[in-house]
């Protein structure tokens, strides 16, 4: 055998196995040979990951959790490459595509629009009330966007959505800037719909009718669209994707400068979720959070707590000297009291806040966390 055709059948018998063929296969080793070796974790990090799992490990639900040191560029997670249902995070990426387009020159906040009863939608949307009471309500988009944000008004953020292209202008944003494992789903009222087992009706967005309608869901339908949602939820995203995706929003990576200092400003002011992440946070730290908060099938006998699909706070917390740490606590679905989750947001605050100071080589400011909550990582 010539030996061109011998070396041509070596590197093609070297494949793996499964019809890859010798160029990939080469390329495949040649990439492995040349990425970077993963730096050693400290002992801080290891203590920081220990604390996230003694946390996240019995808590009863479906968790996922993710801490990104922005500074350092290292990430500690508890299930956090999992996919967990987003519901109002989903307003970060819609707020990111607008200020994208403002950077571009394609969109000024300070345009007019008109909130009218036809723009309703349901749920959580503070502007319902003045536009049953005035018939009408104008405004500008940067209103709209910070209803969305501070005020997680369903009504403003679906406006938002619309002008900056519907659902599919958002995934090309997400996808443009390498967001990795964060989906955008079909919009509030078709998701919370589907998530319910019911066709919308316009008529859903007044009062209770939504709640009305689907107590008249079948048990059975609604358990399966609820169960179908939370194991692959159509706003699906990891926590390690999104604390990333904070990160480099912190770091002025995803918008230009006046931009990144709005959205960072608007997450500052977030009124929802005050003792989700927000409450752990100590004295002299600070923290720009959104919520998320999902449907609970209350289909269940009269005193047991119903099963809520999409419990989440995200945020970038800020110690004191300015280092900054972005935080993902994600649960799918659960039934544990709304005080324990509140618990155990606090307490994966309080981890980090331990980590940064042991991470300094410095005590933990005497009176700043409870004892317990103090190591000597």
């Amino acid at each position: 055998m010539p030996l061109l055709l011998l070396a041509t059948v070596m590197v093609a018998g070297c494949g793996d196995g499964q019809g890859e063929d010798a160029t990939a296969y080469q390329q495949r080793i040649e990439d492995i040979a040349q990425a970077p070796l993963k730096p050693t974790r400290t002992a801080q990090e290891k203590a920081l990951d220990d604390a996230v799992f003694a946390i996240a490990s019995p808590f009863d639900g479906y968790l996922g959790v993710a801490i990104h040191d922005v500074e350092r560029g290292r990430t500690v997670q508890f299930n956090g490459d999992l996919l967990f249902p987003q519901q109002s995070l989903s307003k970060l990426w819609v707020t990111l595509t607008a200020l994208q387009k403002v950077d571009a020159g394609d969109m000024d906040l300070g345009e007019a629009v008109s909130v009218g009863v036809r723009d309703l939608t349901v749920f959580h949307q503070p502007l319902r009330q003045i536009v049953l009471r005035q018939g009408a309500f104008h405004t500008n988009y940067a209103d709209l966007m910070r209803r969305a944000i501070t005020e997680s008004d369903n009504t403003a953020n679906d406006l938002l959505l619309k002008r900056v292209g519907g659902p599919d202008a958002v995934r090309d944003s997400i996808a443009g800037a390498r967001l990795g494992s964060i989906r955008f789903g079909p919009g509030e009222i078709a998701m919370q719909s589907g998530i319910a087992a019911m066709e919308w009706r316009p008529s859903y967005s007044y009062g209770e009718r939504f709640f009305e309608a689907r107590k008249r869901v079948p048990a059975d339908e609604r358990k399966a669209a609820f169960d179908a949602y939370v194991e692959d939820p159509v706003d699906g995203a990891s926590p390690r994707a999104v604390a990333s995706a904070l990160a480099r929003l912190a770091k002025g990576e995803l918008l230009g400068k006046a931009t990144t200092t709005h959205f960072l400003g608007l997450l500052e002011k977030v009124k929802s979720g005050p003792n989700r992440l927000k409450g752990g946070v100590p004295a002299g730290w600070s923290i720009g959070h959104k919520t998320g908060t999902g449907q609970v099938l209350d289909t269940v006998p009269r005193g047991v707590i119903g099963e809520q699909a999409g419990y989440n706070d995200v945020g970038i917390l800020t110690a004191p000297d300015g280092h900054r740490y972005t935080i993902a606590v994600m649960i799918g679905r659960t039934r544990v009291p709304v005080p324990e989750r509140m618990d155990m947001m606090h307490r994966i605050v309080r981890a980090v806040v331990a980590y940064h100071y042991a991470a300094k080589g410095e005590p933990v400011p005497e009176g700043l966390l409870p004892p317990e909550d103090v190591t000597d990582a």
